[in-house]
């Protein structure tokens, strides 16, 4: 398995961005898709972005499209979250996950989570 630590939430004014880092050790980080997902209180884990294991393709919930983008640096193990013109909606925490090889939407389908980090908007 591989091992995740998010790392970036915290609290900011509605309309102002965050950057979510998730550092992978113990596996070859470059064989596996990963994912962004989030949770509210209340509310299932839900999809927010994924990419492949080369980086080359990216794919986002209709949400958050346009707002947020990820990114993959397979040098430093570590796989971003951009996040800008946060609404208070985006209230929640944020995970990060691996899959062996092809990407998902699917929570069910990542076999590797990060413990989440909260991410707070106020309006």
């Amino acid at each position: 398995q591989v091992q995740l630590v998010e790392s970036g939430g915290g609290l900011v004014q509605a309309g102002g961005s965050l950057r979510l880092s998730c550092a992978a050790s113990g596996r070859t980080f470059s064989d596996y898709a990963m994912g962004w997902f989030r949770q509210a209180p209340g509310k299932e884990r839900e999809f927010v972005a994924a990419i492949t294991w080369s980086g080359y393709s990216t794919y986002y919930a209709d949400s958050v499209k346009g707002r947020f983008t990820i990114s993959r640096d397979n040098a430093k193990n570590t796989v971003y979250l951009q996040m800008t013109s946060l609404k208070p909606e985006d209230t929640a925490v944020y995970y990060c996950a691996a899959k062996f090889l092809s990407w998902s939407t699917r929570p069910s389908d990542f076999g590797s989570w990060g413990q989440g980090t909260q991410v707070t908007i106020s309006s």
